[in-house]
Order: C-alpha cells, then sequence, then structure tokens
C-alpha cells in the first residue's frame, strides 16, 4: 500500500520538483512563435500587463482548483473527479470531465510530437550546415522539403518517431528515475540555453529594438482584440483542461507548497514569454510583426542566426532550445493519459508508457499526413490536422474547464471547496470560490467559441470551400487544401 501522500502510481521525492516539471508544462512553442507577435501588436508593455491580469484573475484560480484536486485525491483527474463528484452527491454525469481530459491531452500529445519531430530534424539541420548562408526563400524550401514534400514523408515519419522514442526512453523509467529526474535536469539546461541566447542576442543583436517593441507602452495599439488575446494566450499557454496540473499535484511531494509554486510558474513563464520576445525580435530581421508561427521560426529565424558568427553552432543551439521546450511540454502530456491506464486497467508503467506511446505515433500520423501525402484530402473543407486542432483546442479543452468551474462553484459547498484550497487570506478564498463560480466559466466559454469561430474563419479566408463558407458542398472535396505548415496563422489574433 502507498504511503500518506503517495499515490499509487508514483510520486515525485523532492519539492521543488513541482515547479520544475510546471515550468516545463507551461513554456512551450507559443512563448516562443506567438507572444513576441502578440506584443508587439497589442500594446507592448500594456498587453503584457493586460496578459498578466487575465493570468492572475481568470486562468490562475482553475490551474490551482486543478492542482488541489490531484493534490487532496492523490488521484489523476479521471478518479479524482469521480471521487469529488460521489463525495458531493452530484449528478454522475459529471464525471465525463475526466474522460474529456485525457483524449483532449493525447490528441494535443498527438500533434505536439509531430512538431517536435520538427524541431529534432532542425536541430541536426542547423548542425550540418544546410541553413549556412541560406536566403529566406532557401530556407523557406529546406522546411517544405522536410515538411510537406510527399516524397519525403518517410523522412518526417523517422524524426517523429525517434522525438517519441526519447520520450517513451525516459517516461518508461517511472515517475522518479524518469519524470522527476529529467525535469530537474532539463528544464533548468533549457532555461540556462535562453539566457545564454539572450546575452548572445544583446552581443550581436539589436537589444535596445527588441526590448523597445515588446516592453514600450503603446496604448493607441490597445482594443477589444488585445483583450480577446490575451485571454486566449493565457488560457492555452498554461496546458489547462488536460489533466496535467491534477496529476501534478498528486505527485507532490510532501510538504510542496503549491499554490505559492503556481504562482511562481505562472511569474516565470511569463517572464519566459518576455524574454524570448525580446530575443526574438533582437536577433531576427526588420518586420518582424507581422510573422508568427512556422514561417518565424523555422523561416526568418534560421536565416538570421546562419550569418552570426558559429552561425552552424548556433542555430543548432537555438533547436536544441526549442526542442528542449517541446519536449518537456510532451512529457507533461504524458503523465494524464499514462496515469489514466495505470489507475484504470492496473497496468504496469512501461506497458502503459508503450501502449499510449504507440496511439500517440498512429494518431500523430493523421497530423504528419496532413502537411503532405493528405494535402488534397480535406473532409468538410478542413485538413485532418485542422479537424484534431479544432476538436482538441475549439472544443474539448474549453469544456473541460468550464465543467472544472461550475463543478467546483456550484456543485460542492463553500466550506469542503474551502477546505481543498487550504489557508489563504480570506480575500483569496471568496475571490477564488466566485471566480469559479461566475467568472471562469463565461470567460472560457467565450474562449472556446472564439477560438471555433476564428478557426473555421481562418479556412474561409484561404479561399475554402467549406459549407460554412458559402460554397457549394458538391465543391468541398475538390477544393484545394491550404499549406499548412507554411501558415504560421493565430487564428483567434485577427477579425474573420
Amino acid at each position: 500500500m502507498p504511503r500518506k501522500y503517495q499515490t499509487s502510481i508514483g510520486s515525485f521525492t523532492r519539492k521543488s520538483t513541482f515547479f520544475w516539471a510546471a515550468v516545463g508544462a507551461t513554456v512551450g512553442l507559443a512563448n516562443l512563435w506567438q507572444f513576441p507577435y502578440l506584443a508587439s501588436r497589442h500594446g507592448g508593455g500594456l498587453f503584457i500587463v493586460l496578459y498578466l491580469a487575465c493570468l492572475l484573475l481568470v486562468t490562475l484560480p482553475l490551474m490551482v482548483t486543478e492542482t488541489v484536486f490531484g493534490r487532496h485525491s492523490r488521484h489523476g483527474i479521471v478518479l479524482a473527479i469521480s471521487g469529488y463528484v460521489k463525495t458531493a452527491g452530484s449528478h454522475p454525469a459529471w464525471r465525463v470531465l475526466g474522460p474529456v481530459s485525457i483524449v483532449a491531452a493525447f490528441l494535443v500529445l498527438s500533434f505536439t510530437v509531430v512538431f517536435g519531430g520538427i524541431v529534432l530534424a532542425y536541430v541536426f539541420i542547423g548542425a550540418a550546415g544546410q541553413l549556412r548562408g541560406a536566403t529566406e526563400a532557401q530556407a523557406s524550401a529546406v522546411f517544405a522539403d522536410l515538411v510537406a514534400n510527399p516524397g519525403n514523408y518517410r523522412e518526417l515519419m523517422a524524426w517523429h518517431f525517434f522525438f517519441l522514442l526519447l520520450l517513451l526512453l525516459v517516461s518508461g523509467r517511472g515517475v522518479v528515475r524518469g519524470v522527476e529526474r529529467s525535469v530537474r535536469f532539463l528544464v533548468p539546461l533549457m532555461l540556462l540555453l535562453m539566457v545564454t541566447l539572450f546575452v548572445l542576442a544583446a552581443w550581436y543583436g539589436q537589444l535596445g529594438s527588441g526590448a523597445s517593441r515588446v516592453l514600450e507602452a503603446r496604448p493607441e495599439q490597445l482594443g477589444l482584440d488585445s483583450l480577446r488575446a490575451a485571454f486566449f494566450h493565457a488560457f492555452y499557454t498554461l496546458g489547462l483542461g488536460m489533466g496535467v496540473w491534477t496529476i501534478f499535484g498528486a505527485y507532490a511531494a510532501p510538504g510542496t507548497r503549491l499554490k505559492r509554486s503556481v504562482l511562481a510558474v505562472v511569474l516565470t513563464d511569463t517572464l519566459v514569454a518576455i524574454v524570448a520576445g525580446i530575443m526574438m525580435f533582437a536577433l531576427t530581421r526588420a518586420g518582424l510583426e507581422s510573422e508568427r508561427g512556422f514561417s518565424l521560426l523555422f523561416v526568418s529565424l534560421p536565416v538570421t542566426l546562419a550569418q552570426l558568427p558559429y552561425g552552424q553552432l548556433v542555430t543548432a543551439a537555438v533547436f536544441l532550445m526549442v526542442m528542449l521546450v517541446v519536449w518537456t511540454t510532451a512529457l507533461a502530456l504524458f503523465e494524464p493519459v499514462i496515469g489514466w491506464l495505470r489507475e484504470w486497467a492496473g497496468a504496469p508503467r512501461r506497458m502503459s508508457v508503450l501502449l499510449v506511446g504507440t496511439g500517440v505515433w498512429l494518431a500523430g500520423l493523421v497530423s504528419l499526413f496532413s502537411f503532405n501525402l493528405w494535402t488534397g484530402y480535406h473532409p468538410g473543407g478542413v485538413s485532418p490536422f485542422r479537424w484534431v486542432e479544432l476538436l482538441a483546442g475549439g472544443v474539448l479543452v474549453p469544456l473541460a474547464g468550464i465543467m472544472l468551474a461550475l463543478f467546483t462553484g456550484w456543485c460542492i459547498s463553500r466550506r469542503y471547496a474551502g477546505d481543498l484550497l487550504g489557508r489563504a487570506v480570506p480575500a483569496v478564498h471568496r475571490y477564488w470560490y466566485w471566480a469559479l463560480k461566475l467568472v471562469v466559466p463565461v470567460a472560457v466559454a467565450l474562449i472556446g467559441l472564439q477560438y471555433t469561430v476564428f478557426s473555421l474563419a481562418d479556412v474561409c479566408e484561404n479561399g475554402n470551400a467549406s459549407i460554412w463558407c458559402g460554397g457549394d458542398p458538391a465543391e468541398v472535396e475538390g477544393a484545394g487544401a491550404q499549406n499548412e505548415p507554411m501558415e504560421g496563422r493565430i487564428r483567434y489574433d485577427e477579425q474573420p
């Protein structure tokens, strides 16, 4: 039998591990290819203040809720919610929250691993000097040849497999020897690499220009779009609604101060996004304000890095840092799915890792083939990758967040909810409870709805013949698909 404060599927042994694991989960690609663009377009320093307000007032209460649910139940999201539903005497339908979170984590993990394979390939592409002296057109051709060339899909599949294999080798060693040891070494290494690259940007780049674009207050750029973009980024950057925080709360070592740790994680994630934004603007050419996503990370950035002294080594180091960013995010997404399988079926750790890994690899092929072999296949006018992304980000993740907030605010007694939150000043207790009861469900519902609306609107802007775009249903299957990896769009940032 497990000891007190220890789950049946493993626990961290050090109090600080929760912080490092949570930082690895929250610092993702969005910090590198979305936040710089958003800050430059929506008021610079004022956008950062708005973003922090959204984090602290709306998404932080939900993040704390997920964490304390795991801490007190010592289970993953499925068994934790099932136990709380029984304790509260609520309708059994609330139990669907657990499976919704697990499916969301699995889907997001499936295409995150594909992105990780691309980044892993670029570590070697940069080290081999294939981008040395490349123009934007040449760098774009290198990226398209790797990702979008139907004749090279096997190469991309191989990188996809190797990146996934790195996850399986670590995760299969267990919570302590695998996950805990890895995050305690790799997350600080990732941050150290980022600081080193920031120093490089200060030495060879235009640090003043980068700081101005990210930090300078520009009130004329603020508007309703800025608030919407801040809410979206604040919600999706933290990995909410996928059971990650519940399983990390369950793993947390005795004596871990979770509320302080969660706040420290949120502030660290914001600081990393600011540093990454300044670094990106300092290193890359002027005009970066109009670029984000794949085109920024795999075209504009490598072209600039290749011109620096020891550009070959610098490019490889940058993509090693990016790979660690994606790898730690993927490792965090693995845990709720593996934990669910172990608790549900009682399967050994290594068997669970192998089964989940196989499912993730197969599901990831749907996204991978959308970039090359299936460019002409777009059911309903949308590529399979876009459907997976839309189902996960536009439906399941917001649905899980809404259900968690409503269940906590309306089904659990206020006294019991206060016991779950633990010691805090009365004002914090009151705000946390009423935010979950009234504010968070409405905000997350609007986020999910707008994510879906803007995703479909983005499809229409690309000349798609989808039914919701007013196209002829007979033309939907014959319309040309968009070039997914070269778009790099942010669907929630612009008006449809």
